[in-house]
């Protein structure tokens, strides 16, 4: 069995490239369908999509890193020249280190954030769910959960981190004289738009506003910080009121388009305008960047932000990589022991199994036996007796070899297992 991973992230690929393959959580299922039959042996599969990346992990017998990159290439209706371009591929050792890094969130835009963890979590859940996770990814992902968490625990890799929420409010802090002053627009009622929410309550804006398309999760979203709500489709005609706009939806198109903010912007008599794409695809349109008073920032954007005090932390990866490495050696230990040709496993399995045939074997002439009236204390002798040449025929025969040396291998190998004292 060999373990193989094939992915994009935000140090290979372009946010607009990565746009193409994000899948939502609950379009994981299907798509994972889609490539297991897309492969001449389905393999055990699993699929991380976040904004910063999409990476696809596989165990099977044959490693089909071709089909696999057509594939996703035909998924997200790209050339499979430009993918691979911007593809990274992993066998093994070094795709275990990779999925371990990844979870302890050493491969993040944000150092050491924990919101991967959760996400690694959702998506193995979900390749579960579809009936797509198999024994050898199931431990490959248990593991890279225990590894995170001894990393979390046992290091300092997350103290400091800045993630994106609070990047967007110090850009927000560099615009604006006072965000007390400020009106605030959240688009969406995800995961991040809390995270957003709750950076910039704490600095206590004029008023903050929830659009989402299913207005419960709104209101439940917006009770927390006595915030508003508005429905998604009123959007255009308000987004004039609000000095910043902060967007993450699961929309495969954009929300908000260049006319809109235009109509907005002239409404505000060109007071500007702070806005903060966090999806992936886009929520603003691209174009939006170019229009005078407006500050669009994507998460690509948001990287050297990010990156402050990321030198504080570098003596926490190095303990980071310590625990890391001990996790893949664990994991690759795992597999060679069940390796068919070479691992311990395989042959306990086959032991098993003839020790039970003899077993079966012995049971039923002894039950014939005593079906024919036999005595009971002889049938239970010929029972052991039955037993015992079977497990040692095989010795037997090699201590009556011809071969000189085959005899004192034999010979060895008897006096080790059938002849020592026990402790």
């Amino acid at each position: 069995m060999a373990v193989w991973a094939l992915g994009i992230n935000h140090t290979t690929a372009p946010l607009d490239l990565r746009g193409r393959f994000a899948f939502a959580l609950d379009q994981i299922g299907p798509t994972l369908h889609g490539l297991r039959g897309a492969l001449a042996l389905p393999p055990e599969a699993a699929i991380i999509s976040t904004c910063n990346r999409t990476e696809i992990y596989c165990a099977s017998e044959q490693i089909d890193l071709t089909p696999t990159l057509n594939w996703l290439a035909h998924s997200g209706q790209v050339s499979p020249e430009l993918l691979r371009a911007h593809t990274y591929t992993l066998q093994d050792d070094h795709a275990a280190r990779h999925a371990f890094r990844v979870a302890s969130g050493l491969d993040s835009m944000v150092l050491g954030e924990p919101q991967i963890l959760g996400q690694m979590k959702d998506a193995v859940r979900a390749a579960s769910e579809a009936g797509a996770l198999g024994s050898t990814l199931n431990q490959l992902f248990q593991r890279s959960f225990s590894v995170a968490k001894e990393v979390r625990s046992s290091t300092e890799i997350g103290a400091h981190s800045i993630s994106m929420a609070a990047a967007a409010v110090r850009l927000a802090g560099q615009l604006f004289e006072d965000l007390k002053d400020i009106r605030v627009l959240f688009v969406g009622a995800g995961e991040m738009i809390e995270l957003a929410a709750t950076h910039f309550a704490a600095k206590n804006p004029k008023g903050m506003t929830i659009a989402n398309r299913s207005l419960d999760r709104g209101e439940k979203l917006a009770s927390r910080f006595g915030a508003e709500v508005m429905r998604l489709a009123d959007l255009p005609s308000h987004l004039h009121e609000f000095d910043a706009v902060v967007s993450c939806t699961a929309s495969t198109l954009p929300l908000i388009g260049l006319g809109a903010v235009e109509r907005a912007i002239k409404l505000r008599r060109h007071r500007p305008m702070f806005m903060v794409d966090l999806a992936v695809p886009r929520d603003i349109e691209i174009e939006v960047k170019g229009l005078p008073d407006v500050y669009l920032y994507t998460v690509d954007d948001l990287a050297a932000v990010v990156q402050t005090g990321q030198a504080n932390r570098q003596a926490a990866v190095a303990q980071a990589e310590v625990i890391i490495d001990a996790g893949v050696q664990s994991f690759m230990h795992w597999m060679d022991q069940r390796d068919p040709a070479t691992g311990v496993v395989p042959l306990i399995q086959q032991l098993n199994a003839q020790t039970d045939e003899w077993r079966a074997t012995e049971l039923a002439r002894a039950r014939k036996l005593l079906a024919k009236g036999e005595d009971v204390d002889a049938v239970l002798e010929a029972l052991s007796k039955g037993l015992t040449q079977k497990m040692l025929h095989g010795a037997l025969a090699e201590l009556h070899a011809g071969d000189a040396s085959a005899r004192e291998r034999a010979t060895a190998a008897i006096r080790h297992f059938f002849l020592r004292k026990e402790r």
